[in-house]
């Protein structure tokens, strides 16, 4: 009897503790995860802006040059 206990708690316990685990590793994950996300969207938008920002220079050379 004391045997079946003892396996009831370490069952319990190890579900516990995985599930807790699982849980901490899969919110780092998730974190690390829109952390990168949104440097690359940053990226992104300083890039479009950039592009943006030289074709109005071109096209502003286009008209003076005429």
């Amino acid at each position: 009897m004391v045997s079946l206990r003892w396996a009831y708690i370490r069952i319990v316990t190890g579900t516990i503790v995985g599930g807790a685990l699982g849980f901490y590793t899969m919110h780092r994950i998730e974190t690390s995860y829109k952390e990168r996300r949104k440097e690359e969207l940053q990226r992104y938008q300083n890039e479009m802006k950039r592009r943006q920002q030289e074709e109005q220079h071109d096209s502003s050379d286009l008209w003076t040059d005429s």
